[in-house]
């Protein structure tokens, strides 16, 4: 019986390659093909159907790397074909460009368009076709073809030029095979639907089952009745053999599978930016051609920024789009402007992603998501689940957990539960993929780990080619229609992220809770590839911030225009790149490039803009003025205002110990040795020691980085196995600049050199500047400080609040979260003692438990400072960098805080005329102010959102600087709402009652 089934089974596969597939189209007839050649980048269809076309004899090269070329379709439909036309053939174009894989989205791409102007289709490797209208005879298109690189060329670790235009060379890379007038012949095209989906059933069902045995007679009967030389004549008897296998129904406990159509397109990662625009307009006409043919197919899109594209790039195509979004089967989802990384953006940064998002489909289309679509980020903070339910939110979904490296996920339908308390009904879709193609094999996964199953039976499956686009076909939608009640098969019901959600959360009404972040076991890397990129977005975070609160200030205290356009494009920028492949480092280096060049834009203007607001505040004088943009006072600097900047009263001291430089303000002393590394950090306050006995801070250790794959994505445990210290010197120099002090420290490792300055201010922590000229390959830099501390936790600072880590490793879990991410700062300590370690542009750590040689606790605090992957950038991180750290011992979660933002907002110097009165102050240190601005329907309202940062609840007064006839609690999209932080007003004051951590946001009327 084996020996026959898989003789079956054999006999089956050559039929499908070798009878069935060929027989796909009756007839095919070239058609003429002449080209134009973009000279560089792409154009529009207007300007490039002007052009002089010339004759490309098909088959020929064409493409080099990243090119353009348009092809000019011409042909007459042979009057021979008519009776097959009347007989139920259908019509069509097919072109290949020269696909090199079965792979889309990964190499050459095309764009069919009318005469008109019209994008009709886009072309992929498993979407060559376009559909001809009945009664056509005659063809003329143009093929808008991308010559785009296979970038990794089936490898994801060796270098390769082709992430850089100026690298990729000028040869063509593709060679255009075809473009035919073809019939398809749709008996045969629907047997083969039939004999594909049936086959991968088959396979899936165990060997001896009845059902298995049932669908391989039903093939074996098939294949006898179709005739090998006449396959179209006799297709419709072959589908009559299998008619009562496929009507079979599903058992009734089947697992319920909602396949939502879906195509997961990286707004830039193996491309650029402006290849993302196409991939968006070449997916969406594929699926508009779709809709078109099945009325019961709906697409769900993220991303807010990919609808602006199609508006602002491809306005035709956006109004088709808009008329589906009307009716239900084009449907945006998510609410953010991209699907952005969610370990990195600072809290107002996440907060905005949502805002963007949510308010451009609002405006647009008048809906509004009600779930977060974040499929593929590398993670996802604690913070999410109260930031997503204050934009309205009420359903999360993700994927991406699947591919953690040690530990499974042990739920798929769950309430997660944030830092706040907040819970958000969440779906982690068991067919473990966010570009199913809805075969048996991913059906059977998703049933066989189902982890709800016995309370709940409903998942989601998001169908279609994705990353580099596509979407669905019509081949995965006849795939979908014959399995949508089979029995062998869980039940797959063409749905919508709505009405899944809906259905699930009434199914189970009472679900397992996960609490926390859902820490990703792998790409731990992506918290520190390509430094620059990641530098450039914390400083414009922070930018932003400034530039908000002195243009909120300047509008309301002397009438200055608030530069509302101007804004809202740049965050939309920063927004963008703070995508899952940009940010984390992770693109080719085309992407940084530009991401760093935009970031160089972005802080130009918005200093400009700071400059300007500061001016129209301060007033034409020669006062030297202090402006303080934190939520704290500094130096005699009121928080968010601006006072006659005067001398320290303190200063620090720099003197020489025997062969150690000893550094000492009235805070802390400093013992530098003959290393440049910080032996002794002495609280003076305490009079205790920071550093652990015989060991050293500021110790920058250089570790062997070469991943197993996934080289700018991963950060593999091993590395640990090989270390430098990096304590020889090349030369000590000391400094002194008004009333601060400094040792200056000067390395080499390799190709690179280090200077690192320690600096002691006035009355302050201790600060270490970094500046790093780095020409390694494949190496991780590290800093570290080895404390006198037995922490059995660390502390990251994470979007409006902080998390707690183990810092032991006593469970698979810990020992998986080996690196992990934080904002501004981390903080380890004992009860009655702490440190923190603040940064300005560092999210990287590790930090664990050591022995001192007397084998007493130490706490090692880590930052990962650089890397240098080879893939897909080969020259990630290469060239200067700048880090600042500080070390600030004595200090509890509060000091950890204002560290944090006293580090990323130093005080702005301006001369003038005038002091600046802040316009908002709290009563409270633990409540912090996070954003001041006006708001965004143009009213004049004064937005101010604030935050618990010490985890602790509070009590709190926020009292207006101005002129104001109260204020309301809101939403993050402005709009008020239930009192959730007990908001009330009276005059110019607002008493809060906040929970840990809990948002709030405040809309203040201005009198």
């Amino acid at each position: 019986m084996h020996d026959t089934t898989a003789r079956t089974e054999h006999r089956l596969r050559r039929f499908i390659s070798e009878r069935l597939l060929p027989a796909t189209y009756r007839s095919r007839e070239a058609v003429t093909v002449t080209v134009w050649d973009v000279p560089d980048e792409p154009v529009p269809f207007a300007e490039a159907a002007g052009q002089e076309y010339h004759p490309f004899s098909v088959p020929a090269p064409w493409g080099r790397p990243w090119s353009t070329s348009w092809f000019h379709l011409t042909g007459r439909v042979p009057a021979e074909w008519a009776d097959q036309l009347a007989a139920g053939c259908q019509l069509e174009l097919v072109v290949d460009l020269g696909f090199t894989t079965a792979n889309p989205g990964f190499q050459a791409e095309g764009a069919l368009w009318s005469p008109q102007g019209r994008l009709l289709k886009g072309l992929e490797p498993r979407n060559q076709h376009l559909g001809l209208a009945a009664g056509t005879e005659e063809l003329d298109l143009f093929v808008e073809a991308a010559s785009n690189p296979d970038v990794p060329g089936g490898q994801w670790i060796k270098p390769t030029p082709m992430g850089d235009k100026a690298t990729a060379g000028t040869d063509p890379i593709y060679t255009f095979r075809a473009a035919d007038l073809a019939l398809l012949d749709t008996g045969v095209y629907e047997l083969t639907a039939d004999v594909l989906a049936l086959q991968g059933l088959m396979l899936e069902l165990e060997a001896t089952s009845p059902r298995r045995a049932q669908i391989l007679r039903a093939l074996e009967d098939m294949m006898d009745a179709v005739d090998p030389d006449d396959v179209a004549g006799t297709s419709a008897e072959g589908r009559r053999h299998l008619a009562e296998v496929l009507s079979a129904r599903a058992a009734t406990s089947a697992h319920r599978i909602h396949a939502v159509g879906h195509a997961h397109i990286d707004s830039a990662w193996l491309w650029p930016v402006r290849e993302t625009v196409r991939k968006c307009a070449r997916t969406f006409s594929n699926v508009l051609d779709l809709m078109d043919r099945d009325p019961e197919f709906t697409f769900a899109c993220s991303s807010a920024q990919q609808y602006a594209w199609m508006k602002e790039y491809y306005p035709e195509l956006y109004g088709r789009i808009a008329e589906r979004v009307r009716e239900g089967r084009f449907i945006p989802v998510g609410g953010m402007w991209v699907e952005s990384d969610t370990n990195m953006p600072g809290g107002e940064a996440m907060a905005r992603q949502f805002v963007a998002g949510t308010q451009f489909f609002l405006d647009e289309f008048g809906v509004e998501p009600r779930e977060v679509w974040l499929p593929d980020s590398f993670g996802y903070s604690a913070a999410l689940p109260q930031i997503a339910r204050a934009s309205g939110k009420e359903f999360f979904l993700t994927q991406k957990i699947s591919w953690n490296d040690t530990n499974t996920m042990p739920h798929h339908t769950f309430d997660w539960q944030g830092i706040d308390g907040t819970r958000i009904f969440t779906h982690f879709p068991p067919v473990d993929t966010y570009n199913a193609m809805l075969n048996a094999a991913e059906l059977a996964r998703a049933e066989r780990q189902y982890a709800e199953k016995g309370r709940a039976n409903t998942s989601l499956a998001p169908y279609g080619y994705g990353d580099g686009g596509g979407g669905p076909t019509r081949e995965l939608l006849a795939q979908a229609h014959r399995v949508a009640d089979l029995e062998g098969s869980p039940q797959v019901h063409l749905s919508t992220p709505q009405e899944f959600f809906e259905t699930a959360r009434e199914e189970y009404a009472r679900p397992p809770v996960w609490t926390g972040e859902m820490y990703l076991e792998y790409h731990r890397g992506t918290y520190t590839s390509q430094h620059r990129t990641k530098a450039g977005n914390r400083r414009s975070e922070h930018l932003l911030r400034e530039a908000e609160l002195w243009a909120t200030t300047a509008a309301v205290q002397v009438g200055a225009e608030y530069p509302a356009q101007a804004l809202q494009r740049l965050w939309r920028q920063v927004l963008l790149q703070q995508f899952h492949d940009i940010l984390p480092g992770s693109s080719i280096a085309w992407v940084h490039r530009e991401a760093e060049r935009h970031y160089e834009e972005i802080a130009a203007e918005l200093n400009q803009l700071i400059a300007t607001a500061i001016a129209s505040l301060v007033g034409e004088g020669s006062k030297a003025l202090a402006l303080n943009a934190g939520p704290y006072a500094v130096e005699g600097v009121p928080a968010m205002g601006a006072v006659e900047a005067v001398e320290p009263h303190a200063e620090a001291r720099l003197e020489a110990v025997g062969q150690d430089w000893v550094l000492t303000n009235p805070r802390v002393r400093v013992t530098v040795d003959p290393r440049g590394l910080i032996t002794s950090l002495v609280d003076l306050v305490t009079d205790r020691e920071v550093v652990a006995a015989g060991r050293a801070v500021n110790l920058l250790q250089v570790h062997r980085d070469i991943p197993n794959e996934w080289d700018a994505w991963d950060i593999d445990a091993h590395y640990r196995h090989v270390v430098t210290d990096l304590d020889t010197v090349e030369e000590i120099t000391t400094e002194t600049h008004g009333h601060e002090v400094a040792v200056v420290v000067r390395r080499s490792f390799g190709t690179s050199s280090i200077v690192q300055r320690i600096t002691l201010p006035a009355d302050g922590d201790v600060e270490l500047t970094t500046e790093v000229d780095w020409h390694e390959r494949q190496k991780l830099l590290k800093l570290a400080f080895p404390l006198d501390l037995a922490a059995e936790r660390a502390t990251s600072e994470i979007q409006f609040g902080h998390i707690h880590r183990p810092t032991a490793v006593n469970t698979s879990w810990d020992a998986a979260r080996f690196e992990t991410v934080a904002h501004r700062w981390v903080h380890v300590g004992e009860p009655d003692f702490g440190v923190a370690v603040a940064n300005d542009v560092t999210y990287g750590h590790d930090i664990h438990t050591d022995v001192d040689g007397e084998g007493h606790p130490v706490t090692v605090v880590r930052q990962s400072l650089l890397r240098a992957p080879l893939f897909p950038d080969p020259d990630a991180d290469q060239g200067r960098h700048v880090l600042r750290t500080v070390l600030a011992a004595g200090v509890g979660i509060d000091g950890a805080v204002r560290a944090g933002y006293a580090v990323n907002l130093p005080l702005r110097q301006a001369t003038g005329e005038r002091e600046v009165t802040p316009l908002v102050a709290v009563d409270h240190p633990g409540v912090v102010v996070e954003a001041v601005k006006l708001a965004e329907d143009g009213s004049g309202d004064v937005v101010v959102r604030l935050y618990e940062a010490h985890g602790h609840r509070a009590e709190a007064v926020v009292r207006a600087g101005f002129d104001t006839t109260g204020a309301v609690e809101t939403d993050l999209l402005e709009r008020p709402g239930p009192t959730r932080a007990g908001a009330r007003s009276h005059g110019d004051r607002v008493h809060l009652s906040l929970r840990p951590f809990q948002v709030c946001t405040l809309r203040y009327r201005r009198g």
